[in-house]
């Protein structure tokens, strides 16, 4: 996406004090933060060279340029992978038109037999390509449309999404956050721009949070949830790739056994599985 490398450039100096480098701070200042030529003076760079690069117009940038920067601005190590993956993006992959996302047999099954613990599989994009039962029960990926399975759409344009999770705000920001990294790998991904500009155009708050330009992977954490039967839900999480499908990504909720959330999953799978039978 143009001109992402320079908006994250911005954002990271805007959160960083000339206090906080050891520069003086006195005397008026039209932007937040360090200007670009203390940045360059502190990564050990010429004004000129930092600017272009922020302006998107500098050359093939060296890793000890990249960590410098990342040095000065303070950025942790998910940010400073972006920096790089946004500094030098992959052209070859975005010539290409990435093929259809499918869940190998193998990987189904092994969701299936997850019984006691809801599991999912996010692909690009963080749509949702796969789930098991529990996995349905907690979350009805499949009374989703299938055009529109994804998680950003479902977080900012769900009425009901504020209910299901008590803290919203914070699964917002997480969302975006995990949604910025796809973004710097994949560019030119045509399917990705139009879910950023879809949600920009109808989510205030997706377009002020796009805006910050936070970036953080999602690898485990906490979710609550807030089940219409279940009741509320505390659930744990752990993220796994799939080693053949890059672009796959397991998250299993692993509540603690014996816990209340883990006895309410246990009565949810066991309502679902009484609902389907009736049904059936």
């Amino acid at each position: 996406m143009d001109g992402d490398l320079g908006d994250f450039l911005r954002s990271r100096r805007a959160r960083i004090t000339p206090d906080e480098v050891g520069l003086p701070s006195h005397g008026r200042r039209r932007v937040p933060g360090l200007r670009r030529e203390e940045v360059a003076q502190l990564a050990g760079v010429s004004v000129d060279y930092y600017i272009r690069l922020e302006q998107g117009r500098g050359p093939s940038v060296s890793d000890a340029v990249l960590d410098a920067i990342a040095r000065v601005l303070r950025m942790d190590e998910t940010e400073h992978a972006y920096l790089r993956t946004v500094a030098r993006p992959r052209k070859e992959q975005q010539r290409r038109r990435p093929a259809a996302p499918r869940v190998r047999p193998g990987v189904q099954l092994l969701l299936d037999s997850m019984e006691r613990v809801p599991a999912f599989i996010l692909g690009r994009r963080m749509d949702i390509l796969a789930w098991n039962a529990l996995g349905d029960a907690v979350s009805g990926f499949s009374r989703m449309d299938p055009a529109v399975r994804n998680i950003p759409r479902q977080v900012f344009l769900d009425p009901a999404a504020r209910d299901f999770y008590p803290e919203w705000h914070a699964v917002a920001a997480q969302t975006i956050a995990n949604l910025r990294i796809d973004a710097g790998l994949h560019p030119d991904d045509r399917e990705l721009c139009a879910l950023v500009g879809e949600l920009s155009l109808k989510n205030e708050d997706f377009r002020r949070l796009w805006a910050d330009h936070q970036v953080a992977a999602c690898a485990y954490g906490v979710k609550r949830v807030r089940h219409p039967v279940a009741g509320l839900l505390t659930l744990p999480y752990e993220t796994l790739a799939v080693p053949s499908d890059p672009d796959q990504t397991i998250v299993a909720y692993t509540p603690e056994p014996g816990s209340e959330t883990a006895e309410r999953l246990a009565l949810l799978g066991s309502w679902k599985a009484t609902k389907a039978a009736t049904i059936s």
